[in-house]
C-alpha cells in the first residue's frame, strides 16, 4: 500500500511538474530535464511512468477535464459552473494552462491530440441532459452549442491573454452565456441561471471546502 501511495504521489509530481514546464514553455520547448528538475524525481521514476516527452504531454490533457463539481438542480447550470470554473481557475493553475497551450499548439497536437473532445463530450453530455429534462430548447443541437461553447471560450481565452493578461477573461465568458443562453434555456430556466462572472470563484471556493471536509473525515 505505501508503495501504492508513492508511486500515486510520484505519478502525480511529474504531471504537475511538466504541466508547469509545458504552459511555460510549449511542447517544442519544453526540456524532460527541466521536468526532472521541477518535479524533484530522477530520470527513471519518470521513465516509470511516463516513456517520454509525448507522453508527458498526453498524460497532462487526460486529466484536463477531472473536475468534481458539485451537481445542481439545473444541468444548463452545471454547464455554466464547469466553463466559470475553468475560466477562474485558468490564471493560477498550471494544469489548466498547460491543457489550454498543449490544445492550441497546431504542430505538437499532432503527436499528443488534445483536449478538446473531451471538453466538448463534457459539454455536450450536460446539453444533452439538459434537453431531456426540459430546460433546453427543442431547436437545441447538443453537439454544435457544446462547440459553440469551447470556440468561443478559447478565443476569450485569446483575446483576453493578450490585451489583459487574463484579467478580463471571467468577465468575458460571463458576458458570452449572457447573450448565448437565451437561445439555448427555455425562458423558466433561463431567469434561474447564476451567470455572473465571479460564479466560477463561488463554485470553486466551495469546492475546497467540500474537499477539506471530505479529508478531515478520511
Amino acid at each position: 500500500m505505501a508503495r501504492q501511495e508513492r508511486a500515486i504521489r510520484t505519478h502525480r509530481a511529474v504531471l504537475e511538474a511538466a504541466a508547469t514546464v509545458f504552459a511555460e514553455d510549449g511542447y517544442a520547448a519544453a526540456k524532460v530535464s527541466e521536468i526532472l528538475k521541477a518535479a524533484g524525481v530522477t530520470k527513471g521514476a519518470l521513465y516509470f511512468h511516463f516513456d517520454s516527452k509525448e507522453a508527458l504531454a498526453r498524460g497532462v490533457l487526460d486529466v484536463q477535464t477531472a473536475l468534481a463539481l458539485p451537481p445542481r438542480d439545473l444541468k444548463l447550470q452545471e454547464l455554466v459552473d464547469v466553463v466559470m470554473v475553468v475560466a477562474h481557475r485558468l490564471p493560477y493553475d498550471p494544469m489548466l494552462r498547460a491543457g489550454a497551450r498543449l490544445s492550441q499548439d497546431p504542430k505538437g497536437r499532432k503527436q499528443y491530440g488534445s483536449a478538446w473532445p473531451a471538453w466538448i463530450e463534457v459539454l455536450e453530455g450536460r446539453i444533452v441532459e439538459a434537453q431531456a429534462r426540459g430546460e433546453a430548447l427543442a431547436h437545441v443541437e447538443p453537439r454544435e452549442t457544446a462547440e459553440l461553447v469551447l470556440t468561443s471560450f478559447n478565443g476569450a481565452q485569446i483575446f483576453s491573454q493578450l490585451e489583459h493578461a487574463l484579467g478580463d477573461f471571467e468577465h468575458r465568458i460571463a458576458v458570452f452565456f449572457q447573450h448565448i443562453m437565451p437561445s439555448v434555456a427555455v425562458p423558466a430556466v433561463l431567469g434561474r441561471l447564476d451567470m455572473s462572472e465571479d460564479r466560477g470563484a463561488r463554485v470553486y471556493a466551495q469546492m475546497e471546502i467540500d474537499a477539506a471536509a471530505e479529508e478531515a473525515v478520511g
